[in-house]
């Protein structure tokens, strides 16, 4: 028998027993989907982190105080005020930095009329909105002016003009609202953006730093500082340049420990993604074992396959077919088990994904490779499982295979 033959024999043999045939691919099936899926979940989650870090701002440092000791006990960052608006004038501007915001935080209550709400309160600088990268829906963002005036001027986020005013659309440039008892005037609402690590930029209030510490903090400290780098590629130079001007300025010994620290968004980016990265790697490994258990299943039925067609062999061998001949047939049967389980396999991980990607909300991302590796997989399995069945099948001898009942 030619080639195109024995594929012809071998898929009338598939069609004899349709229902055998589809519960032997059932596992490849599920396999290449659940690997598609698993992968296509995973690229999602490592794109969905990748936005949200980089929504903290543009090549962004965060340079945090220190932490406090009490009585032994050790705070966590940001515990201990280590950090002033000296510290802000000693980072220079030049080839690695681009803009510098200080950043006091505060949580209070706001009151307009009858409507009330307890939101953070953030005190910053005009630089803030080029680090953020802050739009405005309507309105004005805080100016210099308004910084070395103290003005009790307030930026609010689309959620608080809701909360506060009932209607996201409300008109209320212009109106004073109270923050702990002290009026702002409001200037300005951002455009909503969704919430971006840990705090909600559309659930805040933004007034001038000067005004925040003195009015509600009642000390000059600050919690933060937001640096921007140039570029990506400034960012480790843009570090070492603040380390060494804020070692200077705290007088911090050679040896002795740091009482600030900085993250670095780059780092953290690059953390995260090879954590999601490992976890995608882990989740496909383990959706693979269902491609070895499908190709075990394949393996079992062609087994049982040759011993149904045993007198059939031994017909076919009686009247000249070689063994290559059987070995061929029994297979090409094996792997195209194996292509067609994963060609079905592959639309249900599309499918499987999408539908995931909704349940999760959040969006998922399929890429080539993986359905090429989990298809190519596929057809290997049904080659390696379709191997020692089909050797059975070619090496019987036809007197005997002739005499089986």
């Amino acid at each position: 028998m030619n080639f195109l033959e024995s594929i012809r024999v071998s898929l009338r043999a598939l069609r004899a027993n349709k229902l055998r045939s589809a519960l032997t691919m059932l596992g490849m099936i599920i396999g290449v989907a659940a690997v598609i899926a698993m992968v296509g979940i995973g690229n999602g989650a490592t794109a969905s982190i990748t936005s949200q870090i980089q929504g903290l701002g543009s090549n962004l440092l965060t340079i945090s105080s220190g932490q406090s000791n009490s009585g032994g006990v050790r705070g966590g960052m940001g515990s201990s005020d280590t950090l002033k608006m000296t510290d802000v004038d000693k980072i220079q501007i030049g080839t690695a930095v681009k803009a510098v915001a200080p950043v006091a935080n505060t949580n209070g209550q706001v009151v307009f009329g009858s409507g009330n709400t307890s939101t953070t309160i953030m005190g910053t600088t005009q630089d803030y909105q080029e680090i953020k990268n802050v739009t405005m829906a309507t309105g004005r963002y805080i100016t210099t002016d308004d910084v070395d005036k103290g003005a009790r001027v307030a930026v609010l986020g689309p959620t608080v003009v809701t909360d506060l005013f009932g209607d996201a659309n409300a008109s209320v440039i212009g109106k004073v609202i109270k923050i702990n008892n002290v009026p702002f005037q409001v200037i300005g609402v951002t455009t909503a953006t969704g919430s971006t690590g840990f705090m909600s930029s559309d659930d805040m209030i933004t007034a001038p730093i000067s005004t925040i510490q003195e009015r509600l903090l009642g000390k000059k400290t600050v919690r933060n500082i937001l640096v921007s780098a140039t570029s990506a590629d400034q960012m480790q130079a843009a570090q070492n340049q603040i380390t060494a001007e804020l070692e200077r300025a705290h007088k911090i010994q050679a040896g002795q420990n740091d009482d600030f620290t900085i993250q670095n968004q780059a780092d953290m980016l690059q953390t995260m993604t090879g954590v999601t990265q490992t976890l995608t790697m882990l989740l496909g490994g383990i959706a693979g074992i269902s491609l070895l258990v499908g190709g075990i299943g394949i393996m079992n039925i062609m087994l049982v396959s040759v011993t149904e067609r045993t007198r059939e062999i031994g017909i076919r061998k009686a009247i000249g077919a070689k063994g290559m001949d059987i070995m061929l047939q029994f297979l090409i049967e094996a792997i195209v088990l194996s292509i067609l389980g994963g060609g079905i396999g592959i639309v249900l991980g599309f499918g499987g994904s999408t539908l995931a990607g909704k349940a999760l909300k959040m969006s998922t991302s399929i890429s080539p490779m993986s359905v090429l590796v989990a298809f190519g997989f596929s057809a290997a399995i049904g080659i390696i499982f379709g191997v020692f069945p089909a050797r059975k099948a070619a090496s019987m001898d036809p007197i005997d295979a002739l005499r089986y009942e």
